[in-house]
């Protein structure tokens, strides 16, 4: 408990036990119902101070108001023990609702425990100097010993070690790390010490744009906390003229027919209509809910700009997939080596590895990086790039040429037919055919799981746009299990594509879309939820996109899904639940069947089940 709540539990109890002192002395007339006014102002000054702001402010329609004009009613009707007891229980169900609040906003808060305080610059003498993250320029070198935090994002030019992503992805499994590998800002550095080359300003890094997107989520509201909000509006002032009405519209009827008014029975209906129609329960719950949802979903790694988005993501039917990035790893590697006569696959394979050592083609990368061998380019000579078609060289003095169908046609030789799919590179040593090696962009080893994930979510249409060429599409989604795919698409053309997909979907269902790249920010924005890869995802694409995935694991969307869903429906449990339990103890404070304490039940006890309820979207550990 922080300052405030301990000071509220002080005051609660020194009136509780007032009130059980009171309880014990005997009944002497008025001056007893003096006394009461001692528990009730140390347990209500602060909601009678609030409702008089209210007034002054001409915004007095609130639950202050109402408990105030509720208990100070009671008191004018001689009734210092049920007055005492209404502002008790309330200020009982106050501090419990702060409180669970504050256990929200600290689990959220957790993240800003990513934040660096200093990063480590090299002085001349070779000392350290610790100096302020936003003062170190991009292109700067930092230091990060064994147990700090990555203060920016950069690339390791130095020194190897063990990373701890788990404040930014929600896995606790380490990453290695040597040089040339990216890391972000966050990461707790576990053992090694790391010399790192910034790739971005610390106001552009991860952790800055992480704490920037939790902090502004809340300033976008979901349709049903909009609704709450305009109800309340309404709700409020109606309840107050009704109450007005209950206690004054039936002693006039019966004084004009010619009973007794009993003014005394009416004003008490009326005031405990007021305390049961107090709507903070879902005034309280509805944000609470959608605050914990977004907290739930961020300390696994999924970060959503806005309760709106989240309430979107509940009601996605279709989900739109870019290929490259996002369901593939974006990385070419070696799938196949077929070698021609008596060559091996290892010595085809380090033939071709040797005549593309000068080039920086990622097709290139991927065959050195397969070989096994050691490549020295003093092996190689008269190295020749032809543009669209390959490379030509000299490997040990024999020429080589390793390149695609038109190369290979242009020396006058056929390569092999291959039902593999991928890109295919065919090899000539010395004129003579030689073999082909396959390359393909792999899919992530969590796609496949991923699109299970998302039927068994209840989604019903999964559809891959690439620019991609078609074989190699319909192989991906084949294997997927994809139930659309739309290959050669140029970025014009998947916002025209999603288009129709959004014409055709049926009402009452939203569309999400799922990339990463430049290209895919105008999709994002179109979408009617945006989902991008934050590890390795471009800036364009986490900055339009609406729900970012810190660790680009695909399989996330559907446990994002899963999260929405589950606090949407706690958002509606708890909208039915608090409207029906009012409207029943509303019909009986009206009818003189239900006293004070009923209405405490309805208003108090009704909000701690719904604040209860609200936050088991903070826990997430039973979702899959």
């Amino acid at each position: 408990m922080n300052k405030k709540q301990k000071k509220s539990l002080q005051r609660i109890l020194i009136a509780a036990a007032l009130l059980v002192l009171l309880a014990l002395v005997p009944d002497f007339g008025p001056a007893k119902l003096l006394l009461y006014l001692i528990p009730y102002w140390v347990v209500g000054r602060t909601t009678l101070r609030k409702a008089l702001l209210g007034i002054k402010n001409r915004q007095p329609f609130d639950e202050g108001f109402l408990m105030a004009v509720a208990t100070v009613g009671a008191f004018l009707l001689g009734d210092g023990t049920e007055a005492c007891a209404v502002m008790l229980f309330y200020q009982v169900g106050e501090l419990f609702e702060s409180y669970a609040m504050g256990k929200s906003r600290r689990n959220i808060a957790s993240l800003m425990d990513i934040r660096p305080d200093y990063a480590n610059v090299p002085a001349e003498d070779g000392s350290l100097e610790q100096v302020d993250p936003d003062e170190v320029a991009v292109g700067s070198l930092i230091v990060v010993q064994p147990g700090e935090r990555i203060p920016i994002d950069g690339v390791v030019t130095e020194g190897s070690s063990t990373l701890n992503t788990a404040a930014l992805t929600g896995e606790s499994v380490p990453r290695d790390v040597q040089p040339g590998d990216a890391v972000i800002s966050g990461c707790i550095n576990l053992n090694g010490l790391l010399k790192v080359r910034t790739t971005k300003e610390f106001g552009e890094s991860t952790v800055s744009r992480i704490l920037e997107l939790v902090e502004n989520s809340s300033m976008k509201k979901s349709r049903s906390e909009n609704f709450i909000t305009r109800f309340a509006r309404v709700y409020t002032p109606a309840v107050c003229y009704s109450a007005l009405a209950l206690a004054t519209v039936p002693p006039f009827v019966l004084l004009a027919t010619g009973h007794g008014a009993h003014w005394g029975d009416w004003i008490y209906r009326a005031l405990t209509f007021l305390v049961i129609s107090c709507p903070c329960a879902l005034v309280i719950s509805i944000p609470l809910s959608f605050f914990g949802g977004i907290g739930g979903a961020s300390a696994r790694g999924i970060l959503v700009k806005g309760s709106n988005y989240l309430e979107a993501l509940a009601h996605t039917g279709t989900v739109v997939f870019d290929k490259t990035g996002t369901l593939t790893r974006g990385v070419f590697e070696v799938t196949r080596i077929c070698p021609s006569g008596t060559l091996t696959a290892d010595a085809l394979l380090e033939t071709a590895a040797l005549a593309e050592s000068y080039s920086t083609h990622p097709i290139s990368q991927s065959l050195k990086k397969a070989c096994k061998a050691s490549i020295s380019p003093t092996r190689v000579s008269d190295v020749e790039e032809l543009a669209g078609h390959g490379v030509t060289a000299r490997v040990d003095g024999v020429p080589v040429a390793v390149g695609n169908d038109k190369l290979m046609r242009t020396l006058g030789l056929t390569g092999d037919a291959c039902t593999e799919t991928g890109t295919m590179v065919h090899v000539a040593i010395d004129g003579q055919y030689a073999g082909h090696i396959v390359i393909a962009d792999l899919p992530k080893a969590t796609a496949k799981a991923a699109i299970q994930g998302l039927r068994s979510a209840g989604v019903k249409k999964t559809v891959m746009l690439t620019g991609d060429a078609a074989p190699v599409a319909r192989a991906v989604a084949a294997q997927l299990g994809l139930d659309e795919v739309h290959a050669g698409l140029l970025p014009a053309d998947k916002v025209a594509k999603v288009e129709q997909l959004l014409a055709a979907k049926p009402n009452g269902e939203n569309l999400a879309f799922v990339g990463d790249g430049v290209n895919d920010a105008p999709v994002l924005s179109r979408a009617d939820v945006g989902i991008a890869m934050g590890a390795m995802g471009s800036d364009a694409a986490i900055e339009a996109a609406d729900i970012v995935l810190m660790d680009d694991d695909p399989a996330k969307i559907a446990l994002a899904m899963k999260i929405a869903r589950r606090t949407l429906r706690i958002v509606y449990q708890n909208i039915v639940f608090a409207l029906g339990i009012k409207a029943v103890c509303l019909v009986l404070g009206a009818l003189g069947l239900a006293g004070m304490w009923l209405a405490i039940f309805a208003d108090v006890g009704v909000m701690v089940l719904a604040v209860l309820n609200a936050m088991r979207a903070l826990y997430t550990k039973d979702l899959a």
